[in-house]
């Protein structure tokens, strides 16, 4: 089961039928059984998943405060750092930094270090529609991705990590942003596969895949 967590963050509807269809077409394609994709604000069910997707709009300090009144923040803590494929899309990329310029004084999980800037000297705020993706290495998730496809966006803070090496795509808008981060089976990205017709069920593809091979190395 691929759990995705609910935590009033919205948007869910849409992650959860990306996923289901990604999931369809990757087992189809070799004859498996499709996990199921479960919303969930249980920690329990979280804790026990194959692997974690983590959505997110709204504001900062709304999100991390309501993860941590729900017990959620081990859960995902666990599963950002152990072995087991993990998925944060747009504010679920940015609540794994320690703060953000969002909600100050507010912490966020501290799972990755640097912090949360708003965009500053760009033509509007927030960033809204379509950009491109510069992948910088290979990296599973963008696996099969063409450098410099469109993903849809929609922030208006974006994450700066203080070790670039986790950086596996940058975006430009009023200067060069970090749109997607990498290590190991966790991924974390700014824009939103959901909402990015081809390219983000591609991204979905790859990340169930990533998800079969971690419960079966020898597939």
């Amino acid at each position: 089961m691929i759990a995705v967590i609910d935590y009033g963050a919205g948007n869910l509807a849409s992650v959860r039928r990306g996923l289901v269809v990604a999931a369809q077409v990757v087992c189809s394609a070799v004859g498996e059984l499709a996990p199921a994709v479960r919303v969930t604000g249980d920690p329990a069910v979280v804790a026990d998943a194959m692997a974690v997707v983590l959505p997110g709009v709204g504001a900062f300090g709304d999100a991390v405060t309501e993860l941590r009144r729900r017990g959620l923040e081990d859960a995902i803590a666990e599963a950002f750092i152990g072995p087991r494929p993990f998925l944060g899309i747009c504010l679920g990329l940015q609540i794994l930094f320690p703060s953000s310029e969002e909600s100050p004084g507010i912490p966020g999980l501290g799972l990755v270090s640097g912090s949360v800037r708003r965009f500053r000297h760009v033509p509007k705020v927030p960033h809204m529609g379509w950009n491109q993706l510069e992948a910088i290495e290979p990296n599973a998730l963008l696996r099969g991705i063409p450098d410099r496809s469109y993903a849809y966006f929609v922030h208006s803070y974006y994450a700066d990590p203080d070790d670039s090496s986790l950086v596996t795509s940058w975006s430009e808008y009023g200067g060069r942003f970090c749109s997607s981060i990498g290590t190991g089976t966790a991924f974390a990205c700014q824009f939103h596969p959901e909402k990015s017709q081809r390219v983000g069920l591609r991204i979905l593809q790859n990340f169930v895949r990533v998800t079969i091979h971690a419960a079966d190395p020898s597939d």
